[in-house]
């Protein structure tokens, strides 16, 4: 019977652990690559260029992936499904001149919603341009918010490797 008192006493530890930890996550990394906003943009807001610069793409060369809609317009989607990167998908929201919004959304392992909002800034002499991309989203309780910090120190790893990626595709 002591057993199950340890064990309830530890779950309701991590429950109250879960609800402590922070709700929402905000991620953001910028890079400087050598090509106008205009052809960076053309690279990120067509999403069948997403596999060749996204780091979770790569890491799952066996998951099946649709695009649908035009590209650079809103509705245009990437849906995945995979072992490593579950099940997903990336929707253009909204676009102009400087910004590309999406809505991430993730329904296995766990659901969840995010924005991932890009911005595309002259920089230097106008060849040249600041890339940030922004991922911000809520972590669901208890699990995901027992790992987020987990998964906030891979976002970052991953924007940074993403980021490389799609400099090295854009100069290349």
């Amino acid at each position: 019977m002591i057993v199950v008192y340890i064990i309830v006493g530890l779950i309701v530890v991590l429950l109250i652990i879960a609800a402590l930890l922070p709700k929402a996550y905000n991620v953001e990394k910028s890079t400087i690559i050598k090509r106008s906003p205009n052809d960076v943009m053309n690279k990120v807001g067509d999403l069948n260029y997403y596999s060749k610069w996204n780091p979770w793409q790569q890491m799952d060369p066996s998951a099946k992936s649709t695009i649908t809609g035009t590209p650079k317009t809103p509705g245009h989607k990437y849906s995945w499904e995979g072992k490593k990167v579950g099940v997903g998908s990336l929707t253009l929201n909204s676009i102009d001149d400087k910004h590309i919004h999406f809505i991430l959304e993730f329904f296995k392992p766990f659901k969840s919603k995010a924005k991932d909002n890009w911005l595309f800034e002259h920089w230097s002499d106008g060849n040249e341009t600041k890339v940030t991309w922004q991922n911000s989203g809520e972590f669901p309780w208890p699990v995901a918010r027992l790992i987020g910090p987990k998964i906030t120190k891979d976002l970052n790893e991953q924007f940074v490797t993403g980021l490389n990626n799609l400099k090295r595709m854009c100069e290349g």
